[in-house]
């Protein structure tokens, strides 16, 4: 990650609630642990030294159980919280350092916040709601109206501009919030549990709007939430929180597939797998091929032999790939004594890009034993090849003592 790409850079962040402050994070510093802490000082141990960079018009996603620090972090973020040691960092300056005048022209300007509780005023119309920070921020009521109607069409509220909170439901009221933090244009959007108190149908199709709003507007936003398949769901990655501290940062693959602590294991243990792993991170990189308009059936033959293989991937000389060749069919081949194995390759053969994931391309072996060829979506250059024999394992969820058994079963064959 450059220089240039980070919106948002943590440095040892730390904040402690109780009178002892300066007491606990001697103590914190010193290697004692939270509850040492706690028994000692009184002092409870909110954030403890997070630190990580978050790229421009990425979704980071924080999350945890309860009492994890997940919302105690994001709000020291936009100094709702008051840091107790460490640096943030937005657009490589630090507001830690800020001073109340510049703090608020940095919220007022280069962030917005989406809360849980939608905190609409009752009194007011929608667009009077949208439009609140802009009045706040001093903006004359034509620019200001005129903006928090282009946010209010923009979070799908279009027609909704003069009714009172109390005549939305639940999910309207939300999108009013988020209507309300995007009139201002942030830079970066904060959202802590924004859709928790949803039902989840309305949860699930505001994750669908904030996505489609990003895709649009590009922001960069952080989003708190305990809900692991909406972190999936929204996060180009999630750091996961425990006690205070963060367990483990990565995508979603990342943490499924390398869970950094028992914790982050048990964590993620339940979640339906094949929605999440993807070709680039099952294939096989180096698979041994066949080059078109070069090797011949006794080459192809060689191959085969070496690497215990009965089917192997062709390409041409650029790359791209062609199919698959199967070794009855070069056997043929062999005896016809053909030159040409081009008649001999199996062409409609399943093919896919790196982000496809297992659910995805489960459909694509019905009916075929071929391997699935995973391709550059630009230039249809063989990347590596999936076999069908991982797909099932990530489909099925196998553990690992089924898993070894598998491998057992396939040794004997």
């Amino acid at each position: 990650m450059s220089e240039s790409d980070i919106k948002i850079e943590v440095k040892d962040l730390t904040l402690i609630f109780g009178q002892k402050k300066g007491q606990a994070l001697k103590m914190l510093r010193d290697g004692k642990s939270k509850t040492e802490i706690l028994s000692k000082t009184k002092c409870t141990v909110g954030v403890n030294k997070a630190s990580f960079q978050i790229k421009e018009g990425e979704v980071f996603v924080i999350m945890g159980l309860s009492g994890s620090g997940k919302s105690t972090l994001i709000r020291c973020l936009n100094r709702l919280n008051e840091p107790t040691d460490g640096d943030v960092l937005i657009n490589g300056v630090n507001i830690t350092k800020e001073t109340n005048k510049e703090l608020l022209d940095t919220r007022r300007t280069e962030m917005s916040m989406v809360f849980q509780k939608f905190a609409l005023l009752p009194h007011r119309t929608i667009i009077e709601n949208v439009a609140f920070g802009l009045e706040i921020r001093g903006e004359e009521k034509t620019k200001r109206l005129a903006k928090a109607k282009e946010a209010i069409e923009t979070a799908g509220l279009k027609g909704f501009e003069y009714q009172k909170p109390a005549q939305l439901s639940g999910g309207m009221q939300q999108r009013v919030g988020l209507a309300r933090a995007l009139a201002n244009n942030p830079e970066v959007l904060l959202m802590d549990e924004a859709f928790s108190a949803l039902d989840p149908l309305i949860k699930s199709d505001m994750q669908d709007q904030l996505l489609d709003l990003q895709d649009e507007l590009h922001k960069t936003i952080v989003f708190i939430t305990h809900d692991l398949d909406e972190a999936i769901k929204l996060g180009d990655r999630i750091a996961i929180m425990k006690d205070g501290v963060i367990e483990q940062i990565g995508t979603a693959e990342q943490i499924l597939k390398e869970p950094a602590s028992e914790y982050v294991k048990a964590f993620v243990e339940k979640v339906d797998r094949k929605s999440i792993i993807t070709a680039g991170s099952l294939m096989f990189k180096k698979p041994t091929t066949v080059l078109l308009d070069k090797d011949g059936p006794e080459s192809v033959i060689r191959k085969m032999r070496t690497v215990a293989a009965d089917v192997l991937p062709v390409i041409d000389k650029h790359r791209v790939f062609k199919g698959f060749i199967w070794l009855p069919e070069i056997l043929k081949a062999e005896k016809a004594k053909a030159e040409d194995i081009m008649p001999y390759i199996t062409v409609n053969c399943p093919s896919v890009y790196t982000e496809y994931t297992v659910e995805e391309m489960l459909p694509l072996t019905s009916g075929t034993k071929s391997p699935i060829a995973v391709v550059n979506k630009e230039n249809g250059q063989l990347l590596g090849v999936v076999a069908q024999t991982s797909l099932m394992i990530e489909a099925t969820r196998f553990n690992d003592e089924q898993i070894i058994h598998l491998k057992e079963q396939a040794i004997e064959q």
